[in-house]
């Protein structure tokens, strides 16, 4: 990315958090909701298995991720769209197809793909809200699951059906499950944002709330050193 590009990307970054605290009250985050586990879930396979996860800026989804046991690396970029469009400036049109999303690699002997589902509607984001969360609109901030096989198939739409029947969010959640079939990391600017930015306003109103909430409702989870993209390449 050249320098200018660098500079009108971040000038869109300083609009768009402008325009979160124009509309937003403080503490603007979602309140956490406390959900039971999955009633079906993986059983722990060998190696490392990779999850593709879009609820809104994945700065907050990231973040929340790389504090979780047994994540490997969480990387903040696109997925749904073209290689071609996969471009922070192109894909805040919202009109690539493309998802803000965070690919999660994870040992499934430490924590399950259902344990991921679990943190991820409970503390992650809000997932009632078709195309938008919080302040930020558009398909690009989509709730969505881009699953790697059948089996993670079947164990998010089961977990979906098992939330919706309990009745414990106050709407029907509207997270599509689609096949991974590309994802394109995001620019290193947007990498590590939260914690390399934790006096950003738009972190502070958005994203650390959920860091709490991960540590308040999943402390057997949690950890308080996260896995960093900068150190995964190192």
């Amino acid at each position: 990315m050249s320098p200018s590009s660098h500079r009108r990307s971040l000038a869109a970054l300083l609009a768009a958090t402008l325009f979160s605290l124009s509309t937003c009250a403080a503490g603007a985050a979602e309140d956490a909701v406390v959900i039971p586990p999955p009633a079906v879930d993986e059983a722990a396979g060998p190696g490392t298995e990779t999850a593709i996860f879009a609820g809104g800026c994945f700065w907050g989804v990231q973040g929340v991720f790389q504090h979780v046991k047994g994540v490997e690396s969480a990387v903040s970029g696109y997925a749904g769209g073209d290689a071609k469009t996969a471009q922070y400036e192109t894909v805040s049109t919202g009109s690539t197809g493309h998802a803000e999303s965070v690919q999660v690699k994870f040992d499934p002997k430490q924590v399950s793909y259902g344990k991921l589902l679990q943190i991820f509607f409970s503390v992650a984001h809000n997932p009632t809200q078709l195309n938008f969360q919080g302040p930020d609109r558009g398909t690009q901030y989509r709730s969505a699951l881009f699953v790697a096989d059948p089996e993670q198939r079947k164990v998010a739409e089961s977990y979906i059906s098992q939330l919706d029947k309990a009745h414990v969010f106050s709407q029907p959640i509207v997270t599509k499950v689609s096949e991974a079939t590309g994802f394109y990391p995001a620019e290193a600017y947007h990498q590590d944002f939260l914690t390399l930015n934790p006096t950003y306003p738009y972190i502070v109103y958005n994203d650390l709330p959920k860091i709490e909430n991960l540590k308040s409702l999943f402390s057997a989870d949690y950890r308080g050193k996260p896995v960093l993209v900068m150190k995964v390449k190192g």
